[in-house]
């Protein structure tokens, strides 16, 4: 057994194996300590392998699923060793023969399909990035419900389409993987190094067609040799996990750019789109908005809020959709109730399509068409919109295939086919007969006992059962003659005699006897085989019971978001081609719900960054305190039009949005130590990211740049910045600061108003009114925010004193300021010279008359060695 353990473990070095033996998985060696830590399970000994104690610990198979989740988020890779014949069968080979075993399936964490591993309101994607030559892309897919996209993704592009995607696995070929380890980690997704074969474009299109039995790639679209490697790579990885059983995958969609809104990282982590700061849902904008009522439904709010549409006829069909259930609320309240009900159909069918699938998928799909024919049956009138018309014409068509699942399954059938009873009564004679003799077989026999003793004309005829013989007929002594005497002895034949008691048999009782033994399992074997039958005739029906599927979850999300609409009092937003950017009475849908939970009201505000025409002021300079909300006045504006090109009413009394074709924030303080990165750097970073892309229709948000360094720097890169954004971007831009001094670039830029957060002051205490007006701040109000934080009074004084005194030197009063001289040199009105080289040196001299494209290398050398000398040798 060792010996067989070794060598299949041998085949799957980076995994850990489940080796099954009975009633457990098994681990042994290297595998057992590492399992047995992250599992916080015993581990024990048993046996010796070259001398050592053999490490051992196991899970009974019946529960692996949950050590299973608990190992892959661990980041482990399991593969699945199953005992492929029963110790019987092993022993017809030699009484000292292994049961044969063998993997079935490799676990990672892109390829996991069980209900219990998977979160029900999210997508698990295995992605692959693919390069050839001067191309790269990005494909991915959800193995769980059969979606497949690719996109053209460069190494530029691959991190905020990581950020976007999020998938629990990447593969890269194994040359690249050292250089994609950070981004990797940085983006919390498992890197799975694979041959650069793996890739072969050439050998990805062949891949393609013949899982798709097509005869080209071209079938689905216009495909690069990059996009090519990248779907082939995903299929090769699939292939080799599920052990050459494929899921049920739906062809290719190619994503072209500029299809979808631009996203970074950053801005998807400062905007807390689909996890809060703190790593949680609860806070992110998606557990605001998320009201659907059904798996498939949720992962596809996700996938619209992560990947917001600029295609207007698409964000247009979508709204339509959603202003539809708007305005027929009952007809939407009626949806939701009759999809609150239904299952979800696309990972019932997965499980289904890789043969893991159990009596219980097969259930969901009985309820899920029939759910979807009752929604039919709600809504054929009321269809008027594009999107709602082609939800309704995927809802029907199942009628055959339902009637079989109706009338073949029970009402509640059991978790496992091999546990029986799933097959209804009166759906197959053959079976019901055989259940007949398995449950009664009593009575038969007792029946039949009645006949034989009424035959033999024996009252005290019995029919008895031992380990030995079997079933027999068993009669006192006394009868002995008579009943092997004719006409009797040509029915009842002798088999024993004992002190007492004679014993026989009879032809109809051996065959009894056979199919009494045999009906458990015979009937088991028959719904097994009924059970086969309905799973391949729902395999030849999955394209279309898939398209219903989607065809609810998009009812489910347009419901959804008509609920949202109405409750939270949202707006249909205006979207077009232009530039515009007029929001009024806009509010920040997360804010507004936690204040409506502790009783307070959310201030609303209008925003007016268009960008055309003679009055165009797309820049805004919002000045102003911190706890202002200046931050939420940034955030709600980005969020208001993301949430308008997903297709959703926003939190506004009206919008105006022209296309935004790419996202881009700095908001909050940040640091990346693991990185080498200070707060100030990350800052920079991702301001640089913002000044080299953004382009005319983006829309950023800047908040407090240059705030990590000194006063002077600080002022002098965020002016540079908020020019730069206004000269060369030209996009749709608000900028919050504490550099009031910027205020006055409003005369200079004839693109730049200036806004602040209104606030004031009450004894002492400043009252925040949370209002933006057109105007600027007198002043931040840092004292005041701090005695509020709870500062000492005593350090709440001193900076009083300290703050007057140089406010009046900054009006060039004297009196207090002067006496901060000497307490702090950075106030002296005459900072000390920086001392300057009075004769530049003769190495820089000479170097200056270098022409280094002329130099050869030997002559490089040679003045290296003349310019060390000329330093004096240090």
């Amino acid at each position: 057994m060792m010996a067989q353990y070794l060598e299949i473990k041998q085949r799957y070095p980076d995994a850990l194996l489940f080796y099954r033996m009975g009633d457990f998985y098994e681990l042994f060696f290297q595998d057992a300590e590492a399992a047995a830590a992250a599992l916080d399970i015993a581990l024990t000994k048993r046996g010796k392998h070259l001398g050592q104690d053999i490490a051992m610990c196991g899970v009974p198979h019946h529960s692996a699923e949950g050590y299973l989740l608990t190992l892959i988020r661990k980041g482990f890779r399991v593969a699945i060793c199953e005992q492929l014949e029963s110790p019987a069968e092993a022993k017809k080979r030699g009484s000292k023969s292994v049961v044969k075993r063998d993997v079935v399936r490799l676990v990672t964490p892109g390829t996991l399909t069980e209900d219990s591993l998977l979160q029900a309101r999210a997508h698990n994607y295995l992605a692959a990035w693919c390069t050839v030559r001067d191309e790269a892309a990005l494909a991915w897919a959800d193995v769980s419900t059969g979606d497949v996209t690719v996109t053209p993704a460069s190494a530029v592009t691959l991190a905020p389409l990581l950020a976007r995607v999020a998938p629990s696995e990447l593969l890269v070929a194994d040359t690249a993987e050292p250089d994609l380890r950070e981004t990797g980690t940085q983006m919390g997704v498992t890197l799975t190094a694979r041959p650069a074969s793996a890739f072969d474009s050439a050998a990805s299109a062949e891949r393609i067609a013949s899982l798709y039995r097509v005869d080209s790639p071209d079938a689905f679209g216009s495909f690069t040799r990059a996009q090519l490697g990248a779907l082939g790579a995903l299929i090769d990885y699939l292939d080799l996990t599920q052990r050459g059983k494929l899921p049920l995958l739906r062809p290719p969609v190619l994503e072209r750019a500029g299809g979808i809104m631009q996203i970074d990282a950053a801005t998807r982590a400062n905007l807390e789109l689909t996890r809060s700061l703190s790593g949680k849902r609860e806070g992110a904008l998606l557990s605001a908005i998320d009201r659907t009522v059904t798996g498939p439904g949720a992962r596809l709010l996700e996938a619209r809020l992560t990947s917001p549409s600029t295609d207007l006829a698409q964000i247009g069909a979508r709204l339509d959709a959603v202003t539809a259930f708007v305005e027929d609320p009952g007809l939407a309240s009626d949806l939701r109730e009759m999809l609150r009900k239904t299952p979800d159909m696309e990972r019932a069918l997965s499980r289904i399509g890789l043969g893991r699938g159990g009596p219980r998928d097969l259930a969901a799909l009985r309820t899920g068409l029939a759910r979807a024919e009752d929604i039919a049956a709600r809504m054929p009138d009321t269809c008027h919109t594009v999107a709602i018309r082609e939800a309704y014409a995927d809802l029907t068509g199942h009628e055959a295939l339902l009637a079989h699942l109706e009338a073949a399954l029970v009402a509640e059938p059991p978790l496992l086919a091999r546990d029986g009873g799933m097959i209804a009564p009166g759906y197959d004679p053959e079976l019901d007969d055989t259940r007949r003799l398995r449950d009664e077989g009593r009575g038969v026999i007792a029946g039949l006992q009645a006949e034989y003793a009424r035959r033999a004309d024996v009252n005290s005829l019995k029919i008895k059962h031992n380990n030995v013989l079997g079933y027999f007929i068993e009669t006192p002594a006394t009868h002995a003659a008579k009943m092997m005497a004719p006409p009797l002895s040509e029915v009842f034949i002798h088999r024993q005699t004992t002190a007492n008691q004679v014993r026989f048999t009879t032809l109809e009782l051996s065959e009894l006897e056979t199919r009494i033994l045999n009906a458990g399992g015979h009937a088991l074997e028959l719904e097994k085989r009924i059970f086969d039958r309905l799973c391949a005739e729902v395999l030849d029906n999955a394209p279309r019971i898939a398209t219903t599927a989607r065809a609810l979850a998009a009812l489910d999300l347009f419901t959804s978001l008509s609920d949202l609409a109405i409750q939270e009092n949202w707006t249909r937003p205006r979207i077009d081609d232009t530039r515009a950017f007029h929001i009024t009475g806009g509010r920040h849908p997360v804010v507004e719900q936690a204040l409506r939970r502790s009783g307070a009201a959310f201030v609303a505000n209008d925003c007016d960054l268009t960008a055309d025409g003679t009055d165009a002021r797309p820049v805004w300079l919002l000045t102003g305190p911190n706890m202002a909300g200046k931050s939420t006045f940034l955030r709600q504006n980005a969020l208001i039009a993301l949430l308008a090109q997903a297709g959703c009413y926003v939190p506004a009394d009206e919008a105006h949005i022209g296309i935004v074709d790419q996202l881009f924030s700095r908001v909050g303080a940040a640091d990346d130590l693991a990185r080498g990165r200070s707060t100030f750097m990350v800052e920079m970073v991702e301001t640089a990211a913002i000044l080299n892309q953004a382009g005319r229709n983006a829309l950023v948000i800047l908040d407090e740049i240059g705030r990590g360094t000194a006063t002077y720097d600080g002022l002098s890169i965020a002016w540079a910045t908020l020019e730069h954004l206004h000269d060369v971007n030209r996009c749709r831009t608000l900028f919050a600061t504490h550099y009031h001094e910027l205020t006055a670039l409003a005369e200079k830029l004839a693109g730049l108003r200036n806004a602040t957060v209104a606030v004031r002051e009450w004894e002492g205490e400043v009252v925040f009114l949370h209002e933006v007006r057109e105007g600027a701040a007198d002043r931040s109000y840092g004292v005041q925010v701090a005695r509020l934080a709870g500062l000492p009074d005593a350090v709440i004084a001193r900076a009083r004193t300290v703050l007057e005194a140089l406010e009046e030197g900054d009006r060039g009063q004297g009196g207090k300021a002067k006496a901060l001289v000497d307490d702090l040199p950075l106030f002296s009105a005459a900072p000390a010279p920086m001392p300057v080289r009075e004769k530049p040196s003769p190495a820089l001299e000479r170097l200056r008359a270098v022409l280094p494209d002329e130099l050869t290398p030997r002559e490089a050398l040679e003045l290296i060695y003349e310019l060390k000398a000329m330093d004096g040798g240090g």
